[in-house]
């Protein structure tokens, strides 16, 4: 059947191993074609993913002339020439971060169409063994999005590399860690955009209304982000999408007044093309000018949006609209307004709006508002994607994700994530009152992001691209040494705002790591506590033990073996069902699993047992059906497996004795037999069970230990986790099964 090809694997506990060329080979064939949104696109349409990716990308990088000048200057303009130096600054920052490294370079380092820190992460793991837990299958490299060749022998230096990640812990936690803190970095920004944006686009209104306090711009800045938040639940694919033309609309406006600007007071800014305007400036600043580079790097906040919402269009599109929409808008607008400040210098704390023309402010300061919400919502939906995908990783309890788009598979919402995010923002804006404050967290989101692409860039191109040696270390010496300068400039400002980001992160770090260890130390006491074949035969033979009608689903991380929980479970209640299935859902360090290649199964014990082993596996963009949906398919694999398991059987039975017509037969019928009672037990009903572990530390642990594991974890376990929800498992369907782990 095509579409539904399922692996057999030799039945665990057997003593016999069959050998075969897996069917799920064959099938890769049939699904390898299909193509993320976007990927292989004519030109027609790649214009189209370029408008609409206006919409969705750009709005962080598109409101950044709001208050990139006041963060550069928050002392005033010292010399008339340094309106120049900042300006030049401004230009080669733009072209050098988002344009060259961005735009034409790390877009390429995609994991089959999706990006960002996670993706790079999940692209080294397919070449080299990096995950801490140890559930790679030899099944999952035939997957057809994990077509993924090794590094040729020929290739020493990536070789190497790959010997080295595999065999040091060490890097393999430095290489984790740097990915959970880029993942946290994220989260700051996905509290820090709404702040600064909406924040910076609301002060506009004291032009027309001075008598308007700071104060009362901050509530009004807070009754729209509490707006904003509230309305996530409804879904973010209609904000981004929808709302493309204004966006658009924005970057023509800031556009024309840039223009403005420079025909109305000094075309003579254009000198600041020339980057020697950089060499004296910080030869006439000295510290000063260092220190200025804090607020001068808030002109790319936004830029790891291309590489992170990359997964909705593809990199054309992308490199389409940055170079002839938004690098042009953005440039002529900070041309304009340094035109303004070389004749009005005084203005700089509120540059953007002074300058605009008299006749166009209102149009502009509405539209403002609109980008600034958009911008936010923008930077939600990525952080809420990162988060989703950081899940698969074991690094974050199993909280619900809800898909939010049909149409568009990346945009979901997480409640929990979302209170979070949104109370944060608001105490940040109550708390810091002002964009230069807020700039000064802001920007230490922004670079710490830049540096972790940076050095995982580095990785992916010794280990997976190959490069030149030369190629590499200019990259990383070009973009690493510009990244560390200007977070040494940010870092300075640690006290005046800088911290905040710092602190959240560690925060979220500390709470991600905690729920990561434990979760591999939980999958490590199963797997060392794996119920022998024996062990399993002598349960199911007690006269206690009765099979009842039905199918069980039992769910365990464990990818082989039968997990510890299921001698408690028969202990505790001494029945089977007839049908009985180990459930494990598995994620895969790809995008997308294709339907097709979904589930492996094996069967566990004797044929007459009726129990089996079931891996689903998923990629970190795939949302789980729901329970019915996953059930029938489910069991229509496990149909197929029998089937197959049969005529496989048949086949290496003819090979050995041909003509034994009597044996393929009766072999055919058994299985048609068993196909039908799966399916008769399938309408008596499915029970999902779980196995609740209460993990604690085990005596004679250290004082750290066990407040991580019995307090830390454990809170977080109560708190936050959701598993039946997050496997979208139905309550009335559900038993749980109680087991204390000391680990």
């Amino acid at each position: 059947r095509r579409g539904e090809i399922m692996s057999v694997e030799p039945a665990e506990g057997a003593g016999e191993t069959l050998a075969r060329h897996d069917s799920l080979y064959g099938d890769a064939e049939k699904v390898s074609g299909d193509r993320r949104h976007g990927s292989g696109a004519s030109w027609r349409q790649t214009v189209l993913l370029a408008f609409q990716s206006i919409g969705v990308v750009y709005g962080d990088l598109g409101t950044s002339p709001l208050y990139t000048y006041s963060g550069t200057f928050p002392g005033g303009i010292r010399h008339p020439d340094d309106i120049l130096g900042v300006l030049s600054l401004i230009l080669y920052t733009l072209i050098l971060l988002p344009l060259l490294k961005y735009v034409f370079i790390v877009l390429y380092a995609n994991d089959n169409g999706d990006g960002g820190t996670f993706a790079l992460y999940s692209l080294i793991s397919r070449y080299a063994k990096i995950r801490m837990i140890p559930n790679q299958q030899a099944e999952d490299a035939s997957v057809s999005n994990y077509s993924i060749p090794e590094p040729s022998s020929q290739t020493r230096r990536a070789q190497w590399v790959k010997q080295r990640l595999e065999s040091s812990k060490a890097a393999r936690i430095a290489l984790f860690t740097v990915t959970i803190l880029g993942t946290s970095m994220v989260m700051g920004d996905g509290s820090l955009t709404p702040a600064i944006s909406v924040l910076s686009a609301v002060s506009g209104i004291r032009e027309k209304a001075p008598n308007l306090t700071q104060l009362q711009v901050v509530w009004i800045s807070v009754a729209i982000l509490f707006l904003l938040f509230s309305v996530q639940r409804f879904g973010t694919d209609k904000v981004g999408y929808s709302f493309a033309p204004i966006i658009l609309v924005w970057f023509v406006l800031i556009a024309g007044i840039g223009a403005y600007n420079l025909a109305a007071h000094d075309a003579t800014v254009l000198r600041a093309l020339n980057p020697m305007y950089i060499v004296d400036y910080f030869r006439r600043n000295g510290k000063q000018a260092w220190l200025s580079l804090g607020g001068v790097v808030l002109c790319t906040t936004g830029t790891e949006a291309m590489f992170a919402d990359l997964g909705h269009f593809n990199i054309k599109a992308i490199q389409l609209s940055f170079s002839f929409i938004i690098f042009p808008s953005v440039a002529l607008c900070y041309m304009g307004q340094a035109s303004y400040l070389h004749k009005f210098p005084q203005d700089v704390a509120d540059t953007f709006y002074k300058s605009i023309p008299a006749a166009m402010f209102w149009p502009t300061f509405i539209v403002a508002i609109l980008a600034a919400i958009i911008a936010s919502q923008a930077m939600l939906s990525g952080a809420f994607a990162i988060l989703s995908k950081a899940l698969s990783l074991g690094c974050f309890p199993r909280v619900q994700v809800v898909h939010t788009s049909k149409k568009y598979a990346g945009q979901v919402y997480i409640p929990e994530i979302n209170f979070l995010v949104g109370a944060a923002s608001i105490v940040v804006t109550l708390a810091f009152q002002t964009t230069t404050n807020i700039g000064n967290a802001y920007g230490i989101c922004v670079v710490m992001v830049f540096s972790i692409t940076t050095h995982l860039m580095t990785v992916v191109m010794l280990l997976v691209w190959k490069k030149n040696i030369a190629f590499i270390a200019a990259f990383y010496v070009v973009f690493g040494a510009t990244e560390m300068l200007y977070l040494t400039s940010i870092l300075s400002k640690f006290a005046e705002g800088g911290y905040l980001p710092f602190c959240f992160s560690l925060v979220l770090m500390a709470l991600m790591a905690t729920w990561h260890y434990v979760h591999v130390c939980r999958y490590w006491y199963e797997l060392d506590r794996i119920v022998p074949a024996a062990k399993l035969a002598a349960l199911l033979g007690r006269p206690d033990v009765r099979r009842v009608p039905g199918v069980g689903l039992l769910y365990s991380e464990l990818v082989q073996g039968v997990p510890p929980v299921f001698p408690r479970l028969v202990d505790k209640m001494p029945s089977v069902h007839a049908v009985f299935v180990f459930m494990s859902i598995k994620n895969l360090p790809i995008p997308r699993v294709a339907a097709a290649e979904r589930f492996i199964f094996r069967r566990v014990g004797p044929a007459e047992h009726r129990m089996f082993r079931c891996v689903a596996r998923y990629g970190y963009t795939d949302q789980i059906e729901a329970a019915k949906d996953f059930s029938d398919s489910l069991l229509d694999g496990l149909k197929l497996f029998v089937h197959e398991e049969a005529a496989f059987s048949c086949s290496q039975h003819t090979d050995d004795n041909d003509g034994d017509g009597a044996l393929r037969a009766a072999q055919a019928a058994a299985a048609e037999e068993e196909k039908r009672f799966i399916d008769a037990e399938l309408e008596r009903g499915v029970v999902y069970l779980t196995g609740e572990a209460d993990v604690v530390a085990a005596p004679g642990s250290s004082l750290i230990k066990r407040i991580v594991v019995n307090y830390v974890y454990t809170f977080l376990r109560k708190n936050l986790s959701e598993s039946h929800k997050a496997l979208a498992i139905p309550k009335d369907q559900l038993l749980k099964v109680g087991i204390t782990y000391e680990i």
